[in-house]
């Protein structure tokens, strides 16, 4: 186990955060949605503290315990005063460590709630949807949540099972930020280790097979005000160095109020209220896209200057003022949160679990200085041609998306490429 800290001279509080090396990635298809459910079990309770008691100590704190599930890690993080670390960290130690699994009826509902309201926010499904055209039946392309089949079907045995597997000290990262000692952690991480009888090898991660790039358009029909639209494909892992180049390039294409698709989309022709750029960094393969929401009679326009965006992005990536302004903006974007503990615990944590380099602010701020015309040029190219590019949707209408999206699928090296088109079942 690794415990990392940073202390924050003239700060009261600490940020504290368990990082494990598990999340719906691992999980085969008859566990989709283990990672999540067992993150909820946490809070129900260990051997010595109560569900409801938890509760009542970190309120009588002042502090919030929370904690999240993604495609790669779980992660358990609260901020006290100094004063309480200590209980916090025996509480959050055993709630890592020794899970009852108690009261698992009431939380396999609370998820089936959650996995119910999930499924009734088309802004949610349309990028589960893109994992999926993207991904295919890699574990990457399956929502984090899981399935309401898996988990109505999940025992405690199972959960018990799934926990003794990943949750390995050699698989968690403690991590803490602001008025902490670190060998006084490590005294506490070692105490909370020695005491949970958590010992053994850990199964390694699997590495799931190779990805190829593939062009599908998929649409869920459903009664909505909107279109949800995304764009994308295939991106770059979280250790390649290119990804700097990235961060400044979602700048200029639409990770801004001043990038070009938020400008042309939404300020100049008012066709949407939320258009943007994203991507998400995984250990060996990464994604990358842009989302639309916008009404039906403005549907064909806006993807019409989405289409125009993405092939100008490939042609003229960026001129001069256009990446300084993305450079400062990433730049006083990162020293401005990282005047957040909690920022700056979350770093420690979700670096040193996915084995990134900790870089200073200095080098952090000569690696984006130094991305330049051709860094973007090359990069956009290969991430945005229009033969690696999936179009999915959620909206009221399948034919008329179909029909709104023939700018996007015209052009490319050698004319409109192939599709495989489909329909979304409603789950």
């Amino acid at each position: 186990m690794r415990v990392a800290t940073e202390r924050l001279p003239g700060v009261r509080s600490v940020a504290l955060g368990f990082w494990i090396d598990t999340g719906s990635v691992i999980e085969r298809d008859e566990q989709a949605g283990i990672s999540h459910l067992l993150e909820h079990m946490l809070f129900r309770g260990t051997e010595r503290f109560g569900s409801e008691e938890i509760d009542q100590i970190f309120d009588a704190m002042g502090a919030e315990l929370n904690a999240g599930t993604d495609k790669e890690a779980t992660s358990v993080y609260t901020r006290v005063l100094d004063r309480h670390l200590e209980r916090a960290f025996e509480v959050m130690g055993e709630m890592v460590w020794e899970p009852r699994f108690g009261e698992l009826e009431a939380e396999r509902e609370v998820v089936l709630e959650e996995i119910a309201m999930y499924e009734d926010d088309p802004q949610d499904r349309v990028f589960d949807i893109l994992s999926r055209a993207v991904f295919g039946s890699h574990p990457l392309g399956r929502p984090v949540i899981g399935s309401a089949e898996v988990v109505a079907g999940v025992t405690r045995e199972d959960l018990g099972a799934f926990h003794a597997e990943r949750y390995r000290p050699e698989s968690i990262v403690i991590a803490a930020a602001g008025s902490v000692d670190h060998d006084e952690l490590v005294r506490l991480a070692s105490a909370s280790t020695a005491g949970s009888g958590a010992a053994g090898a850990s199964q390694a991660r699997p590495r799931g097979a190779a990805l190829a790039p593939a062009h599908r358009v998929r649409f869920l029909e459903k009664d909505t005000e909107q279109y949800h639209v995304c764009v994308g494909g295939l991106g770059i892992d979280r250790h390649d160095e290119r990804r700097f180049a990235l961060r400044v390039l979602e700048g200029v294409l639409g990770g801004n109020t001043s990038s070009r698709l938020f400008q042309e989309i939404r300020e100049r022709r008012g066709l949407a209220y939320s258009v943007f750029s994203f991507s998400n960094l995984y250990a060996h393969s990464g994604e990358l896209g842009v989302y639309v929401g916008t009404r039906p009679d403005n549907l064909a326009q806006a993807l019409a200057v989405l289409a125009d965006e993405l092939a100008r992005c490939v042609d003229d990536p960026a001129t001069a003022e256009e990446i300084e302004r993305s450079r400062e903006n990433l730049k006083g974007r990162m020293a401005l949160g990282l005047e957040s503990t909690g920022a700056r615990m979350s770093r420690l944590g979700g670096s040193l679990l996915a084995g990134l380099p900790l870089l200073t602010i200095g080098e952090l701020i000569e690696r984006i200085d130094a991305v330049g015309i051709e860094d973007l040029r090359a990069l956009a190219a290969e991430l945005f041609a229009p033969e690696r590019l999936s179009i999915v949707a959620v909206g009221p209408d399948e034919a008329a998306f179909h029909a709104a999206i023939a700018p996007l699928v015209a052009g490319g090296a050698n004319g409109a490429p192939e599709l495989t088109v489909r329909s979304e079942a409603q789950r």
